[in-house]
């Protein structure tokens, strides 16, 4: 996997609450691959990680949202656990954040119950894509068509359900990221012509 990523940057979007696995396993992946992930949340300082219901490590952030932009990113990763994205879609620079790597047609890696932040930034409609189990309602009222698979990818966004499946997360996650800009034009245009 070694250099896959050639230096891009990588904005992993969490707040406190979120799943330490599914934030400590792309992260590590990234790495390995040659990209320079960045902790991007809504407050410097540290953020509180989560295993299940227990406390886990905090982690240093990199950037807020007050000053990250798409342009300064290659990808997007979105980690879950069940308080980071509820409060990430809670915040309008969040989802504006999101909605602006999907504009301009940027690969997403979501997990979990990160794609609650996906539904929010309008994004699902038209696209297949996999969550926690929970959530799939919320999937499939957004306009996503939901499947039970380890790892889903359409046009650049990459999901997955749970930790057991980020193995198979953190392969698709690098093979799309290295394949960079999807033009969301043409991703838009994909999805009209699928209705």
């Amino acid at each position: 996997m070694s250099n896959q990523l050639d230096n891009k940057r990588v904005a992993i979007l969490v707040t406190n609450g979120v799943e330490q696995s599914e934030l400590e396993g792309p992260l590590q992946a990234l790495q390995e691959a040659g990209a320079i992930p960045l902790i991007v949340s809504i407050k410097p300082g540290t953020i509180q990680a989560m295993n299940h219901a227990d406390k886990g490590e905090s982690f240093e952030v990199d950037e807020t949202l007050d000053h990250a932009q798409a342009d300064d990113f290659d990808a997007l990763v979105i980690p879950g656990g069940l308080i980071n994205p509820d409060t990430l879609r809670s915040t309008p620079q969040a989802v504006e954040f999101v909605h602006s790597f999907a504009e301009k047609g940027k690969p997403i890696a979501a997990i979990c119950h990160g794609p609650w932040l996906l539904i929010e930034a309008g994004i699902v409609e038209g696209r297949k894509l996999t969550s926690w189990p929970a959530i799939k309602t919320d999937v499939k009222n957004a306009g996503g068509q939901w499947v039970d698979e380890p790892v889903v990818v359409d046009s650049g966004l990459v999901t997955s359900r749970m930790p057991a499946d980020i193995p198979a997360f953190n392969a698709k996650m690098i093979e799309e990221f290295a394949e960079g800009y999807h033009s969301g034009m043409e991703a838009s245009a994909k999805h009209q012509a699928v209705r």
